[in-house]
């Protein structure tokens, strides 16, 4: 037997953390949340396509900026004012519906994995 590590497999990254496992709640979440909105705030024939575009345009963001391997590299800061934007606009629209508190706590829950997630990307 040898006592060299060996090295993981091609293609095997680092271990997700309870933080990232948290955060794709919280994607899912919002895509989730801006669906409801859709199919609740628009009268009929248009509810259909807000509840698919504004995920859809959700999902566009994510995989520009917020991705772990974002096609569009922009500096830290962009992408915490991009993913401030994403949270706001789903707490806007449980605002909109009425839910207040269900937006707020929302807002609460993701903007503290944002700052956490930032701070880590930054040490």
């Amino acid at each position: 037997m040898s006592s060299t590590p060996q090295s993981p497999p091609a293609g095997v990254g680092p271990r997700a953390t309870a933080l990232d496992i948290v955060r794709v709640i919280v994607l899912l979440v919002a895509l989730a949340s801006l669906a409801i909105w859709g199919l609740a705030a628009w009268p009929m024939p248009w509810s259909i396509v807000a509840a698919v575009a504004a995920p859809l345009l959700v999902l566009l963001v994510w995989a520009l900026f917020l991705s772990p391997r974002p096609v569009l590299a922009v500096h830290p800061f962009v992408r915490a004012a991009v993913e401030l934007v994403v949270y706001a606009a789903v707490t806007i629209a449980w605002w909109s519906l009425g839910q207040t508190w269900i937006g707020l706590g929302f807002g609460v829950v993701a903007v503290a994995t944002g700052v956490m997630a930032g701070r880590r990307a930054l040490s």
